[in-house]
């Protein structure tokens, strides 16, 4: 799809599953394997998938203003995996279900288990591993276990999610923040598909 005048660029020698969607400024290099129900859209910040890297069934992957999401070369990206705005370093694994919001950076050979999480503005340095369902805060990363909830929420309060994600300072009304947010993604009523 064509998304803000951006349009996809794909290598010959990558795949993408025929119920994949691919939207806007991204860009997927050789030996890239995109398969079926994966979203891979640049909202306002480009994307880019390397050689050699696959995107497991209904991964969503979201490039943002200011956040752009850049996946390394022979990096596994598990099924519903949701990587927005976050740069994933060579040789990493992301698996199911692992969740890493903008700003985020993972370094190369790390690991981000199942239901991990990588929060906004953090970076987990290169071989690091997050647990399973653990939640990685902070640059650098402390790596928590979920029931710490009152210590991630110290380190999490002072990462300034609605700022990063949103735009927003704290305390923004829900009304305001999802008209803003409605009207964003409204841009995607003038989406054009491409045929290939």
């Amino acid at each position: 799809m064509r998304h803000r005048d951006g349009e996809p660029s794909i290598d010959p020698d990558a795949y993408v599953a025929p119920s994949a969607v691919i939207v806007g400024n991204v860009r997927i290099a050789s030996g890239a394997r995109i398969l079926h129900g994966a979203v891979i859209t640049a909202e306002d910040g480009d994307v880019s998938i390397g050689e050699d890297t696959i995107v497991m069934e209904h991964a969503l992957i979201r490039g943002r203003s200011g956040h752009p999401a850049h996946i390394g070369t022979a990096v596994m990206i598990g099924p519903h995996a949701h990587i927005n705005g976050s740069t994933v370093g060579d040789e990493a694994f992301i698996a199911t279900g692992a969740s890493l919001f903008p700003g985020s950076r993972v370094g190369s050979g790390a690991e981000v288990r199942i239901n991990g999480v990588v929060q906004v503005n953090t970076v987990v340095e290169a071989g690091a591993v997050v647990p399973i369902g653990w939640v990685a805060l902070g640059d650098p990363a402390s790596i928590l276990s979920p029931e710490r909830h009152e210590e991630i929420w110290a380190i999490q309060r002072e990462l300034d999610f609605s700022g990063t994600v949103y735009g927003v300072g704290p305390g923004v009304p829900m009304r305001t923040l999802m008209r803003q947010q409605s009207e964003y993604y409204g841009a995607h009523s003038e989406d054009q598909n491409i045929e290939r």
